[in-house]
């Protein structure tokens, strides 16, 4: 069965240290933190560090990195600097930026920064970026040419794209660290109307198999074994589970028995 994370943004209302120990309370192989470099301090540093040390888990991967026109380099870089401190493996970055020359000189830039820590910098699809589609994100990746450049796939960005789930499964494995994890309503949100395209995102996830995305297909087009981030934003998740510990308890219990279900099935 696949290694699970717990992506930051089930509970984003919590803070580092909180969500480390939600994963913890789940019992989650792994966690992930979303982490604004300006509001770090080398406080926030250490106690995220001996959170993770206390609980034994895995650091998956740090949140995000968004190239936007003209921005400062710099302010990404300290989140590779933040995500190598804490022995994060991955950091998730996506461009809202229209050039595809300057999004692949900025990822090629953050992919020399990170060389000395192992960390793979991921570049994530999806139509509420300028990198909307597999294709494009595949065609930036072809451009960096660096090692530790990274594919991140995530299952509402392939379906909402359009992006060809025969297409995933050629994308060679070691561009494919860990992927993103999740359900959703099969009615797509109107591609013009971002507002809804964000909601979509941010509120409307599901557990897997509790929606209508084609993931038993998904997950056979995924490298074997590799490691899953559950990426579970969802209101009714939040509204139901006020409780961190409780609502990571929910994820976890219900992603391990698709997982499971699937294995039985001989479809995973």
């Amino acid at each position: 069965m696949n290694r699970i994370s717990f992506a930051s943004g089930i509970v984003p209302e919590a803070g580092p240290v909180e969500t480390i120990l939600a994963a913890a309370a789940g019992e989650f192989d792994a966690t992930g933190l979303w982490v604004e470099p300006e509001k770090w301090t080398s406080g926030t540093l250490a106690d995220a560090r001996k959170a993770l040390a206390d609980t034994g888990l895995e650091l998956l991967d740090v949140e995000v990195i968004w190239f936007k026109p003209n921005d400062d380099l710099d302010a990404h870089k300290a989140l590779i600097d933040i995500g190598a401190e804490l022995g994060a493996k991955n950091v998730l970055c996506v461009s809202s930026d229209p050039d595809m020359v300057a999004t692949a000189a900025r990822l090629a830039a953050l992919c020399e920064h990170a060389e000395g820590s192992a960390m793979r910098v991921a570049l994530e699809f999806g139509i509420f970026t300028e990198v909307k589609n597999l294709t494009m994100a595949l065609a930036v990746l072809d451009a960096v040419a660096h090692p530790l450049r990274a594919l991140l796939i995530d299952p509402i960005h392939v379906d909402r794209s359009g992006s060809a789930i025969s297409d995933i499964a050629n994308v060679p494995a070691a561009l494919l660290p860990y992927a993103q994890f999740c359900d959703a309503f099969a009615d797509r949100p109107d591609p013009a109307d971002f507002n809804a395209i964000i909601i979509d995102a941010v509120d409307l996830r599901q557990q897997c198999g509790e929606g209508g995305l084609p993931l038993k297909a998904l997950h056979q087009a995924l490298p074997p074994d590799i490691p899953l981030s559950i990426e579970l934003r969802s209101k009714a998740l939040r509204d139901s589970y006020p409780d961190f510990g409780e609502r990571a308890k929910a994820v976890a219990t219900a992603t391990r028995q698709w997982l499971s279900t699937n294995e039985m099935d001989g479809t995973g």
